[in-house]
């Protein structure tokens, strides 16, 4: 039985002041190389995973469906930082090949995503079959991206045509008060520790799984924010406010640092000690674009909060500043891309915070920690490990992945 948290635990204090020092003790928290530099360390380091695309599939060798995804997700993003079109054609070629493939990008009709924080869920059902509504998220927001990048509504509407399939895994006000829910077949609980469950989203699609965790609900929070950005409907935006709300009022600590895992039937949970980077980061992310499309303090307050506990927590770094989570030489698994979507949640706040420089530098200055550690500790040539620390070493799709975002972030952090 998972362990139950006292709810006076998980709510986030507002209104204390964020401390957006940078620690002294970060290496290297800054960069002097040249936007030029910068844009031609992070091409290179693109032109060494393409040969892994396996182009009728649109997915990369010797990393996972949702990996590749985000593989997309970092070259799209480039270009539109660096207002190019180098890799439009392999990214609308691998984006509109999945979804062709896959209705709404669902690989199987049934996903495979197994990551650590939901081992425990997923070892008290079948595995044979456990449907993932989490992974076609990963696709949607890389075709927004990719949208932002070169203006293709083809891909647009990919992400929308995703979004109307997940909603349909979200716990709605009326299934929160009936505890039923269309598409699942057990009883839902309406409240857990005397707070709605309104606005979570379950993240496998079986019909007897109860998971409800944070990563697939802050994907929710920032794939409908982008389209209530882009669209300007309120379906959108009304939709990200209340799974925001969810992980506002459920599933963060005493810290702010966002949680993992709910029980949408009995509302037990995930183990405290489960802290990932892009539970954190994809709920940043959400929270900078809700903020901007609402223009509501709160979620740019909660949003600092998240960013000034995240960007120190010893839960995935030294005091050096370098975040370790994911350091797997030998074999790819999952935690290996999750810093990738922390950075990438700290790139979009950064660009969304011009009025805000003591966050700006605080981002810029962990970003170059990062960077510096993979150009000096973990690089090899235009290849990079997944061990941020160090040592170099030979290629692997999954540190190449790893290091992506982190080289397009600096590209842009830096100017």
């Amino acid at each position: 039985m998972m362990l139950a948290i006292s709810v006076c635990s998980l709510f986030v204090v507002l209104g204390i002041a964020q401390d957006l020092s940078v620690p002294s003790t970060w290496r290297e928290p800054s960069t002097s190389r040249s936007l030029s530099e910068r844009i031609t360390i992070s091409q290179a380091a693109t032109n060494s995973i393409l040969p892994q695309l396996t182009s009728n599939n649109g997915q990369f060798n010797g990393i996972g469906y949702w990996q590749s995804a985000n593989v997309w997700s970092a070259l799209a993003i480039q270009d539109e930082v660096i207002g190019s079109t180098t890799n439009e054609a392999a990214v609308t070629n691998g984006l509109n090949t999945a979804f062709s493939l896959y209705s709404d990008y669902d690989q199987f009709g049934v996903g495979h995503f197994i990551s650590p924080m939901t081992a425990y869920l997923i070892s008290i059902f079948t595995i044979k079959q456990f449907g993932l509504i989490l992974v076609l998220r990963w696709w949607a927001t890389a075709a927004v991206y990719a949208y932002r990048a070169y203006g293709d509504t083809n891909l647009l509407a990919h992400a929308v045509a995703v979004w109307n399939h997940v909603t349909t895994y979200v716990v709605t006000p009326a299934a929160a008060s009936s505890g039923t829910l269309a598409t699942k077949s057990f009883t839902v609980s309406g409240t857990c520790d005397g707070v709605t469950m309104a606005g979570g989203v379950f993240w496998r699609s079986t019909t007897d799984d109860q998971g409800i965790n944070s990563i697939t609900t802050g994907l929710y929070v920032t794939l409908s924010a982008y389209l209530g950005e882009i669209y300007g409907d309120s379906k959108y935006t009304n939709a990200a406010i209340a799974s925001a709300n969810w992980i506002k009022n459920l599933n963060i600590n005493s810290g702010d640092i966002v949680l993992d895992t709910v029980n949408g039937h009995d509302c037990t949970r995930s183990p405290s000690s489960w802290l990932f980077t892009y539970n954190s980061g994809k709920y940043i992310e959400g929270l900078s674009v809700l903020g901007a499309v609402t223009g509501d303090a709160q979620w740019t307050n909660l949003m600092l909060d998240i960013v000034a506990a995240a960007v120190k927590s010893s839960a995935w770094e030294g005091t050096d500043g370098i975040i370790t989570e994911g350091a797997s030489p030998s074999s790819n698994n999952d935690d290996v891309g999750f810093k990738a979507i922390f950075i990438r949640g700290l790139h979009e706040t950064f660009t969304r915070s011009a009025s805000n420089t003591n966050l700006q530098g605080l981002i810029r200055s962990y970003i170059d920690v990062q960077y510096n550690a993979l150009l000096e500790l973990a690089d090899n040539g235009s290849t990079y490990s997944s061990a941020w620390n160090g040592p170099p070493q030979s290629f692997t799709t999954w540190g190449q992945l790893a290091a992506l975002d982190v080289l397009v972030s600096a590209i842009d952090t830096n100017n």
